[in-house]
């Protein structure tokens, strides 16, 4: 079992930069592929990012490439959502995923863990 807790939401206008933490419970946590949702008012929820055990692997959807990265600190159990760049596009709620095992994947489906939501704000 795995709870996973996101913070660093806001307000931020285009142009500025957010960075978004999830912090996970439980002692397995580097064995679990991270990812990176959001959900904008009258959409579905769209995959961002994703990060494999290591931090060595990582995907990003087309629209957040060049401005968003993800990292994490397996010592603190803390995945991290760089957003620069940001865009009124890009608001939205986002969460924060866990998936055992060592695939990535993209889709909500694969993930079994999953956070509250945090609201990331941009406005123009």
């Amino acid at each position: 079992q795995v709870q996973l807790v996101e913070s660093g939401g806001g307000l931020v206008q285009a142009g500025g930069s957010l960075r978004l933490s999830c912090a996970a419970s439980g002692r397995t946590f580097s064995s679990y592929v991270m990812g990176w949702f959001r959900q904008a008012p009258g959409k579905e929820r769209e995959f961002v990012t994703a990060i494999g055990w290591t931090g060595l692997t990582t995907y990003f959807a087309d629209s957040v490439k060049g401005r968003f990265t993800i990292s994490r600190d397996n010592a603190k159990n803390t995945v991290y959502l760089q957003m620069n760049s940001l865009k009124p596009e890009d608001t939205a709620v986002y969460y924060c995923a866990a998936r055992s095992g060592p695939i990535v994947v993209h889709t909500s489906s694969g993930y079994n863990y999953w956070g509250q939501g945090t609201q990331v704000t941009v406005s123009s």
